[in-house]
């Protein structure tokens, strides 16, 4: 991190530190905003003391961040169309990370003031979503081509289906603990044991699930929330200070060589495929000579990209070695063999076997561009650490009290915190990102009415219209910004 500024204009580095702390900024937001996701239950049951309860979640989240990986970051960064990603340029870059950072943090700001659970995953979708459409209008490129919408719907698909899910399983959850120990303390609420037993905290091993579980669940937001602020930091390095950060300057010698026979094994298994591809791809009657100056991924040129790539790729041992331009250059032709490999791969008529091949090949050519510094995954795990440990009152009230027409029991407790712990992790290990708000909330409901104790519908509305509302929303309010942006720098 200690030569990111050298080198550079004065402007450059004023609105890389602007750009930096605003998405550190929404990162500690998205801390405070969704910790009593994680601390709401242990709060409300008094398994743990809210100052300890909001610490150890902090230290938690944390923990995940620096553990969690870079999958779900580039899920994110991948909303975005390729041929944005390829073509950004400094001002476009800023542009676009202000816009959707404003638009996201406006809105967390405004959900969390009026104790709403509402979900900062979604409110990032919306705003990368909405900054793509935007662009698209502006560029006079259709409107289809302006977002990844197969990413966008696969991401879709994991934010619809997993509250789903966390309601169901909890329910479920509930009800097996209720089948197995119907008599047991677990099914009180914190006020009944109180009042009946005279005690304040939850028997023992109810108390060591509750704990344990919401740490579970701080662990794995954090792996999940915390990469959408590294995808967030390195989408703005990419944009405002491409030379240094387009490829990993860090590779070894060898990772170099595993891109550069990445390309040449791709190139033989479009060959072992050409009856299936070749008309797709249009092997055989692309030359190099064809690509365009200004670049644009085409799977029609996939053999001449793959030429280029190994060609500028050849005898190189360091990318330190590489100009500025030619890092760029990489990169670019990276990118779009691994988004043409991304669509072969959904062709029919491919064998199961050679599927399966062909997605070891896209990781080893994405594995020196698909990368966070170290530095910026500490960045990040401090700011939604740190974020954790303030603003929490808001929503653990209408976590604990306000969804069920009753209190929340020890027994709901645990079902909600355990299927919200294991659903998130699950998404971690497929980098889908996921609303831990969602799945958590949907769990606490599917607990109460697995429990008839019934909703109280005027909480459940205010959620699910912060559900409804939140894509479009953001969609709009940064695809405004970001016309307004555009328009002032140009």
């Amino acid at each position: 991190m200690i030569d990111l500024f050298s080198g550079l204009d004065a402007w450059v580095i004023v609105s890389l530190t602007l750009a930096l702390t605003f998405v550190l900024a929404f990162e500690f937001i998205n801390g405070f905003h969704d910790t009593a996701n994680a601390v709401a239950t242990v709060i409300y049951t008094k398994a743990m003391p809210p100052h300890l309860a909001v610490f150890f979640s902090g230290v938690f989240n944390f923990l995940g961040v620096l553990l969690g990986g870079v999958g779900v970051a580039y899920a994110i960064v991948h909303l975005l169309p390729v041929e944005l990603l390829i073509n950004v340029n400094t001002g476009h870059g800023l542009a676009m990370v202000f816009s959707l950072l404003a638009a996201a943090i406006t809105w967390n700001l405004g959900t969390w003031y009026f104790g709403i659970p509402a979900s900062s995953s979604h409110t990032l979708i919306g705003s990368i979503l909405g900054v793509g459409l935007a662009n698209a209008l502006l560029s006079d490129i259709p409107l289809g081509d302006g977002v990844n919408w197969q990413k966008a719907i696969d991401i879709g698909m994991s934010l619809v289906l997993s509250p789903m899910a966390g309601f169901a399983v909890a329910a479920l959850l509930l009800i097996g603990l209720k089948w197995w120990r119907p008599l047991s303390k677990m099914h009180k609420t914190p006020d009944q044991r109180r009042k009946l037993d005279d005690k304040k905290h939850p028997p023992f091993w109810n108390r060591l699930v509750l704990v344990i579980s919401a740490m579970g669940v701080s662990f794995v937001h954090g792996s999940n929330d915390g990469q959408k602020g590294i995808g967030l930091i390195m989408l703005v390095l990419i944009g405002i200070v491409p030379a240094k950060f387009v490829l990993d300057l860090n590779s070894t010698t060898y990772q170099i060589e595993r891109t550069r026979d990445a390309t040449l094994h791709l190139s033989q298994f479009y060959q072992r495929n050409a009856a299936t591809l070749g008309e797709f791809l249009a092997l055989g009657k692309a030359q190099a000579s064809d690509l365009p100056e200004q670049f644009s991924c085409n799977p029609q040129q996939t053999e001449p990209t793959i030429a280029a790539l190994q060609s500028s790729l050849a005898g190189v041992t360091d990318y330190r070695a590489l100009s500025a331009e030619k890092r760029v250059e990489v990169r670019r032709y990276l990118l779009c063999l691994d988004d043409t490999a991304k669509k072969v791969g959904k062709l029919p008529g491919l064998q199961a076997r050679e599927k399966a091949d062909l997605e070891k090949l896209r990781k080893d050519l994405t594995a020196t561009t698909e990368y966070a510094p170290f530095w910026v995954i500490v960045a990040v795990a401090l700011a939604l650490g740190l974020g954790t440990m303030v603003g929490w009152k808001r929503v653990v009230l209408t976590v604990g009290e306000k969804i069920g027409k009753q209190g929340m029991t020890y027994a709901q407790g645990m079902s909600a915190q355990i299927t919200a712990a294991c659903a998130i992790g699950m998404a971690n290990v497929f980098s889908l990102p996921v609303s831990t708000t969602h799945v958590l909330s949907s769990g606490v409901a599917g607990t109460m009415v697995a429990n008839k104790s019934g909703l109280q519908g005027g909480t459940v509305k205010t959620i699910l219209l912060a559900w409804v509302l939140t894509l479009p929303a953001t969609m709009g309010l940064a695809a405004g910004l970001f016309w307004l942006a555009t328009k002032a720098i140009g």
